[in-house]
């Protein structure tokens, strides 16, 4: 199961990191509604490029998988923080905090 999880949070987590990595125009616009810069949601895309790479090797590498489930939490709760703090409705912050539930997941199935 943990690895099946893991690969759809490559799935996820790639794409999305990707399109703010490429600064695609709704990115862009994300990134100023919340008061990021371009560069500063690039990073995210990083992050998440890493995250879910790390979480796909994490079938051979079953630490390495957990190291990048609980950097993706943590990305995860920091996107539902920050759409609460930038007054979007709470509905914004469900697919992050959807996300980071199913980080957990991954994690204690990893352990």
């Amino acid at each position: 199961m943990s690895t099946a999880l893991s690969l759809v949070l490559c799935a996820v987590f790639v794409p999305l990191g990707l399109a703010k990595l490429a600064a695609v125009a709704p990115m862009r616009a994300a990134a100023a509604h919340v008061g990021m810069t371009t560069g500063q949601y690039r990073a995210i895309g990083v992050l998440e490029i890493a995250g879910g790479a790390g979480g796909a090797a994490g079938s051979a590498f079953p630490v390495l998988g957990a190291a990048a489930a609980t950097g993706l939490l943590l990305l995860m709760a920091g996107a539902a923080v920050t759409h609460l703090r930038a007054g979007d409705p709470v509905a914004r912050s469900v697919p992050a905090v959807a996300l980071a539930l199913l980080c957990a997941l991954d994690i204690a199935l990893a352990l």
